[in-house]
Formats: C-alpha cells, sequence, structure tokens
C-alpha cells in the first residue's frame, strides 16, 4: 500500500543510539536522512516523538512524585526531543513545523489542527510535541490522536525491533513475527503495541497501524513504497 501522508512515532529512547540517557546526535541526525527520503519520495509526514530517554512520568510517580506534574515534565522532555529532530532535518534543508500542545510562543506554534494541516500540504514535515497536552496520556495517544486529525493514512510506529512477535524477541529468539494482525487479535492475544487508549482511538477510527524497525536503513522508504514491511494491524 503507498501512504500519501503518514505520522510517525518515535519513541524518545529510540533517540538515545547507544547512550545510557540523553540524546545521540548521530542518532538523530540518521533518522532525519531517513525521513528526508521520504519527503523526497513526495509523502506529507508528521511526526510524534515520546520523552522516555529524557524523563518518563510513570516511574517519577512511582518514586513518589504527583502524577500530573510528572506527566507535564514528560511532556517538556517531548519537547526537547522534538527541537532536536527539527534541527537536524533543517540541517539538511527541510522545511519543518513544531506545533506543541502547550503553548510557547517562542520556540513553536501552538498546535491548530487546520494550520498542521495546511504545513502538511506545503510540504512541510510537521512535529507534534507536549502530547496531547493533558496528564495521564501517553505520546502513543498523542501520535493516535494527531493521525487522526490531520487524517493521516496510517500511524508508522519506529521501534528497535522488525515487527509485532509472539513474545519479547530480545528477551526470547524463538518467538514467531506476525506479518499481519486484525485489532481484535492484537487485543486478544493481549499484545503490547500501544497503550489501550491509543489501540482503541486507531480501531475506532480504522486507521491502521504498522510496527516497523525504524533503525534499519532504507526501511522507512520501503514501507511507504508499499513493500511488507514490520507489521501491519488493521
Amino acid at each position: 500500500m503507498n501512504y500519501k501522508r503518514i505520522l510517525l512515532k518515535l519513541s524518545g529512547e529510540a533517540l538515545m543510539g547507544d547512550k545510557q540517557y540523553g540524546i545521540d546526535i548521530n542518532r538523530v541526525a540518521q533518522y532525519a536522512s531517513e525521513i528526508k527520503s521520504v519527503h523526497d519520495y513526495g509523502v506529507e509526514i508528521a511526526i510524534v516523538i515520546g520523552g522516555g530517554n529524557i524523563y518518563r512520568g510513570l516511574s517519577a510517580e512511582k518514586s513518589g512524585m504527583d502524577r500530573v506534574q510528572a506527566d507535564y515534565m514528560g511532556m517538556l522532555a517531548t519537547v526537547i526531543n522534538s527541537m532536536a529532530l527539527q534541527d537536524a532535518l533543517e540541517k539538511i534543508n527541510i522545511k519543518t513545523r513544531l506545533l506543541t500542545a502547550i503553548k510557547m510562543e517562542q520556540i513553536c506554534e501552538p498546535f491548530i489542527r487546520r494550520r498542521a494541516i495546511r504545513h502538511l500540504e506545503k510540504r512541510r514535515i510537521v512535529i507534534f510535541g507536549a502530547g496531547t497536552g493533558n496528564p495521564y496520556f501517553t505520546t502513543d495517544t498523542a501520535a493516535s490522536l494527531r493521525a487522526i486529525e490531520i487524517q493521516a493514512d496510517v500511524v508508522l510506529k519506529g521501534t528497535r525491533v522488525d515487527g509485532i512477535y509472539t513474545e519479547d524477541p530480545e528477551k526470547n529468539p524463538q518467538a514467531q513475527k506476525y506479518e499481519s494482525l486484525s485489532f481484535k487479535e492484537a487485543y486478544n492475544k493481549n499484545l503490547n503495541v500501544m497503550d489501550m487508549t491509543a489501540f482503541t482511538l486507531c480501531e475506532e477510527n480504522k486507521l491502521p497501524i504498522v510496527v516497523f524497525d525504524m533503525n534499519l536503513p532504507g526501511n522507512l522508504l520501503r514501507l511507504v513504497q508499499g513493500e511488507t514491511i514490520g507489521t501491519l494491524v488493521s
């Protein structure tokens, strides 16, 4: 299947590269190059990045911090990651816009749906920061919500593994990979595709999800060109 408009979801941890925390500039540059190849192919691209490499609200809550405060701190972490990716993309001459769910006029635009769609139509890469702007919601949910709002064809979830498996393939090498699944199958098998809120949003709005290996060079481009890469949930 060829996609005209995609929402690419990246985890914050993916930006760490080989580091223990923070941002690996080389990894960000690699991702920017992968994204540029898809942009040059003619696909409209929106991006949501997590913040787990800098700050994770859920783990902070477990150590005694107020959950709402911790989640807002996590949202700010996603903006830092978004700015890093924006910088890497603009260094290779791609026009971008960073839109956030929390107002920060000096560094980005507030999220306005019509404006986001207009940027995409003008061939700008749109990066959505600060999640949904609400505590208790993950960046997976933000990715699903924004994808629906901008009428994306698919959510592409870039991970370290090349799809969805019966078990964690990093822990069990015998785990079997699924080529495709229905939403119902993924739910019944209790497969950890996205959190339930994000997953349900995609199911209700008939928005397919593809889980794939973002670290394999050329994978993202081959995927949007129609090759069977990763696991499709639809």
